[in-house]
């Protein structure tokens, strides 16, 4: 059933590439940081400078942080939280929250997403999709559908991180194949509904 569910949504999103390929040809890569665009990457790839990049010429811009906020239990994820902080402008406001398509819904300025794969780890630990919880796969579902039309409704610009998790081996659990068939399945979607699509690689750019 789960399989069946991620294939009508991998449908979905191939359904609309070609739209996506009018788009992106139509508003070729139009200004930097304008529309609807999503950054994935690896770990440590750059992604996050590049998004941040992006956003950079806005004069308000709101950091949306789908991350477990940082905890003295976990020193190492509080300095990575950290830095990431040190290094956006200091007018930027941030906004830690793993209601994605609550805020993003609401936001009226610029907006910096930061990061997808994060915020499904998450949706995937509250839906009990470790336990492999009755339900939880058409609890995630909804989750993730609503962000993607959340998405494509938005008229602010709008940047979002995500990792891409496509190129490596098949996890060796039963979790980590869950969450890169779900996060995989959700950058499929959102790419699909999106004006731009970068994958950034050793630091390098490449627009796809």
């Amino acid at each position: 059933m789960m399989n069946d569910r991620r294939r009508r949504l991998a449908d979905l999103a191939a359904g609309r590439l070609e739209t996506a390929a009018a788009l992106l040809r139509r508003y070729g890569r139009r200004g930097e940081g304008h529309g609807r665009v999503l950054v994935l990457g690896g770990v440590r790839s750059g992604k996050s400078r590049h998004a941040e990049q992006l956003m950079s010429r806005h004069n308000h811009v709101v950091y949306v942080a789908a991350g477990l906020p940082p905890s003295a239990d976990d020193p190492e994820w509080a300095a990575r939280v950290a830095a990431h902080r040190a290094r956006r402008p200091p007018h930027w406001r941030t906004v830690e929250t793993d209601d994605l398509t609550g805020t993003l819904r609401e936001l009226t300025t610029p907006v910096l997403i930061d990061c997808l794969g994060t915020w499904v780890s998450r949706v995937l630990d509250e839906v009990g999709a470790w336990q492999q919880e009755d339900g939880w796969q058409e609890r995630v579902d909804e989750r993730l559908q609503a962000f993607v039309d959340t998405w494509r409704a938005t008229t602010v610009p709008v940047v979002a991180v995500s990792n891409e998790v496509g190129s490596g081996v098949v996890p060796p659990t039963p979790a980590g194949r869950i969450f890169r068939d779900v996060l995989g399945s959700l950058n499929t979607a959102v790419a699909a509904e999106s004006h731009s699509v970068r994958l950034v690689v050793a630091g390098r750019v490449i627009h796809i």
